[in-house]
């Protein structure tokens, strides 16, 4: 496993649509990781891919810094060219199994589960953490049902591996997941929307730490 639970703790994962006029994610991020964030991927479904490549290196030299990794979502071929920490992949992306091969042992591997039988076979295929959802409804992704909490109660007893949550989660609800048996949760909205993301970033922290106590 290439990852430890307590770095999955507070996983932000970047949606350009919240950016203010002028601001990139690079201005914004030394606010998270100063703040509490632990993990950070870079989510991007719409840029062409040498504007994608651009913005890793960028956030990249952001990361490296404040000694955060840097996973990037889906695009496999650029996590390998910029040297990025991990990737994480969905099911209708590039199996976990194709990923590690291309990418190799050391690399951060996250894949998607929305059952246990899903999320025991990301872990066979090498897979170094789960991202379960969505827990809560969610304005990111329309195309999804939420996961029921019994259901991720019962992927993280199954797997050996860590299990993050994901979908719709607030400083309002995150603290429905404890005892779920999580290492953390990725949030979006919750960091990216919020008008003081510093704020916002600490609250999230001070809650997910509360997770590891309860299972």
């Amino acid at each position: 496993m290439n990852i430890s639970p307590k770095t999955l703790r507070l996983y932000a994962v970047s949606d350009r649509s919240w950016l203010k006029e002028n601001e990139s994610l690079k201005d914004i991020l030394p606010l998270l990781f100063e703040n509490g964030v632990t993990l950070f991927q870079l989510r991007e479904k719409h840029l062409a891919r040498e504007a994608f490549v651009r913005e890793a290196l960028e956030v990249k030299e952001v990361c490296r810094r404040y000694g955060i990794p840097l996973i990037i979502n889906d695009a496999v071929d650029i996590a390998k060219e910029i040297g990025a920490d991990g990737v994480h992949v969905g099911l209708s992306d590039m199996s976990v199994q194709k990923a590690r091969e291309f990418l190799g042992a050391d690399v951060i591997i996250g894949a998607s589960a929305h059952n246990v039988a899903e999320a025991l076979a990301a872990q066979e295929a090498g897979a170094d953490y789960i991202g379960c959802g969505a827990v809560f409804c969610t304005s990111t992704k329309t195309d999804v049902t939420t996961l029921a909490l019994s259901e991720l109660s019962a992927i993280c007893s199954a797997v050996r591996i860590p299990a993050v949550a994901i979908g719709g989660i607030t400083a309002e609800n995150l603290p429905r997941l404890n005892g779920c048996g999580i290492a953390g949760a990725a949030i979006v909205s919750a960091l990216f929307a919020q008008n003081d993301p510093a704020a916002a970033a600490r609250q999230l922290r001070a809650l997910a730490d509360q997770l590891s106590q309860t299972k």
